[in-house]
């Protein structure tokens, strides 16, 4: 079980995601209505966030150290801010300019931060070999480093899934898998596409422990993401995680999303984790409603620092546009 300042800790990484999240919402859709553009506004091209996903990226990033390896999806930025990622270089990036991550010429979905060892893609499965590869240098190296590997459950049914667990398992390296459930691989429902209801049981298809958390619960998510990097540390393996989380909003920023009743949109709304969360913390005395709503405003003022940060940096150079690339 967290402790009281570990609770609240939990309590103010899943703010700032929430927060962060909203306001890029609010940029990205700037100059894209009436009739949606993709290209129009400071932030064209696509866009994922990963509202109502927080719980996940918080509960397992409190055990990391900026020396571990993490890799996420194409819906990346809880778990780059959960794991260190300094956000006015992340809003930078998604805004294209010069000061971002990568100078602006990686997006959001292409994130690399070599100070937190953070990398994302938008190819489907693609950082579960990549972690593998960190958790094999770690153990090359004598480290007691950790590599997790965050992914959706429609990355599950990629070879990649399966070769990169059965690797890893076979050469005992220091790896946590972390699949983020939200039900949806874009449009296409979980029992459409998988053959079985909990991808943590394919943990035992290659000899490794399997968690399911059910209910998007943060405490959940730390507790069984404590023990299983506790474990990767001690040089015990790799495991399996999956979290039942929910996806708030749609595949992608201008996502109809005709193919989901609006009942169950509502149901998400309703049951909105950090809200939950909030209304627990104060029914045991951990935080008051006023501390909580201290968390929030302060969530937004660090937020509005980064967005104008951002906004008021320059774009990259038309010459570099051949940098910082392979030849």
């Amino acid at each position: 079980m967290p402790t009281d300042d570990e609770l609240r800790e939990l309590h103010r990484q899943m703010v700032r995601a929430r927060v962060f999240e909203e306001t890029i919402q609010k940029a990205y859709l700037e100059g894209k209505t009436p009739a949606f553009d993709i290209a129009a506004g400071p932030v064209p091209g696509e866009m994922h966030l990963a509202a109502g996903q927080e719980p996940v990226a918080a509960g397992v990033c409190a055990h990391l150290r900026p020396s571990d390896a993490v890799t996420a999806t194409h819906r990346p930025h809880h778990v780059a801010l959960a794991h260190g990622m300094d956000m006015s270089k992340l809003a930078a990036e998604i805004f294209g300019k010069d000061t971002g991550l990568g100078h602006g010429k990686g997006g959001h979905m292409h994130l690399f931060d070599a100070e937190t060892n953070f990398g994302c893609s938008g190819i489907i499965a693609e950082g579960m070999p990549t972690a593998v590869g960190a958790a094999l240098a770690f153990k090359k190296q004598g480290r007691d480093d950790v590599a997790v590997s965050f992914f959706g459950e429609g990355a599950a049914n990629q070879g990649a899934f399966h070769e990169s667990i059965n690797l890893a398992a076979l050469w005992q390296l220091p790896v946590v898998f972390v699949c983020e459930d939200n039900t949806w691989a874009i449009s296409v429902p979980k029992d459409k596409a998988t053959a079985i209801p909990n991808n943590s049981d394919r943990a035992v298809a290659y000899g490794i422990p399997g968690a399911l958390i059910a209910d998007n619960e943060v405490v959940a998510v730390f507790e069984a993401a404590g023990e299983a990097i506790a474990r990767a540390r001690r040089g015990d393996g790799p495991s399996l995680i999956e979290v039942q989380t929910d996806r708030l909003l749609g595949h992608f920023e201008g996502d109809p999303q005709v193919y989901r009743p609006a009942e169950e949109l509502e149901k998400l709304q309703a049951r909105d984790a950090i809200r939950r969360f909030e209304e627990q913390l104060v029914a045991k005395g951990v935080m008051t409603t006023d501390e909580t709503a201290g968390v929030w405003a302060a969530a937004r003022a660090e937020v509005d620092e980064a967005i104008e940060f951002a906004r008021t940096s320059p774009y990259p150079e038309p010459a570099s546009a051949l940098d910082h690339v392979f030849a």
